[in-house]
């Protein structure tokens, strides 16, 4: 399972990085351009369920662990493909790198889970 582990940490730090992403902006701090409320509130609750759900599903290896992971990492398609659509005129550069990243991270972990997988089916 330590690809899976490995898959955790990835998910733990980059929910962590959500949550101090978003965390001062919550409690009133200007980041310096235009904040979207939705998104700051999406980025800060999909980071703390990351932190305290997925990471420790994925890290106990727990049947919901690869559904969870694939939810998160829809999720974040899904609000980047409402970013570029709906909100591509005001949307801050910041916010889509980040999607960009978290959509990155996403996609390693998801494949650190199914190259694990597929090692636990062969042995």
């Amino acid at each position: 399972t330590s690809l899976n582990k490995i898959a955790s940490i990835l998910a733990f730090i980059i929910g962590v990085m959500a949550i101090f992403a978003g965390g001062p902006a919550l409690l009133g701090k200007d980041p310096g351009y235009y904040v979207i409320n939705w998104l700051l509130l999406y980025n800060y609750t999909i980071g703390i369920l990351t932190v305290f759900v997925t990471a420790i599903l994925i890290w106990n290896n727990g049947g919901l662990a690869l559904p969870a992971a694939i939810g998160t990492f829809s999720l974040h398609a899904l609000v980047m493909l409402v970013l570029q659509t709906a909100y591509r005129s005001v949307v801050a550069p910041d916010s889509v790198r980040a999607m960009i990243i978290r959509l990155a991270v996403w996609a390693i972990i998801l494949g650190l889970m199914f190259l694990q997988r597929r090692k636990h089916q062969a042995a």
